[in-house]
């Protein structure tokens, strides 16, 4: 079954164009997609590796799951799709941080950023991804300097990074 997506116009809003997913990245053109940091009540992150078998950055680390809006797809229906689908991460409240564009060579979209909180079991989709790990915003941090991450999800969530990375220090 092909996949349809919703291309996106220069306000960040679906024009009412629609493409397959194979076009859309084929062409690089403007679509909605989604980020959720999964957290938990300790405060650590749930990093993850990619499969190699990715579309786009395969064999990157991530800190969000997320992904392409399907075309008629609310972005919070999205956003709780693609963190179930991935990380098998369901029930869990979804907190809107905010939105933002992002654009290079391999993808250009229209970002809904999400944070959650979550105690329970990971479950990875084995499609998706490879690897997981808690690890304090601290360790994440030094991550990013270490391994190569989605860059778009360090530039689309720098400033979430920047702000907990702010608030721990000033509480530790």
């Amino acid at each position: 079954m092909t996949e349809l997506v919703a291309l996106y116009g220069d306000d960040g809003l679906p024009t009412g164009e629609v493409v397959s997913r194979a076009e859309m990245r084929a062409r690089n053109l403007w679509h909605g997609a989604t980020a959720v940091v999964v957290r938990d009540t300790a405060g650590r992150v749930y990093v993850h590796r990619r499969t190699d078998t990715k579309d786009v950055y395969p064999g990157r680390y991530d800190f969000a799951a997320g992904g392409v809006l399907q075309a008629g797809e609310d972005p919070h229906r999205s956003a709780l799709r693609e963190v179930a689908e991935e990380l098998g991460v369901t029930g869990a409240d979804l907190r809107p941080l905010y939105e933002t564009d992002y654009a290079d060579e391999h993808t250009r979209y229209h970002a809904y950023c999400y944070e959650c909180t979550w105690d329970g079991p990971i479950h990875w989709q084995p499609e998706e991804v490879a690897w997981g790990e808690w690890v304090s915003p601290a360790r994440l941090v030094e991550m990013l300097r270490e391994l190569p991450f989605m860059p778009d999800t360090v530039a689309n969530l720098r400033p979430w990074l920047d702000s907990v990375t702010s608030s721990a220090a000033e509480t530790g």
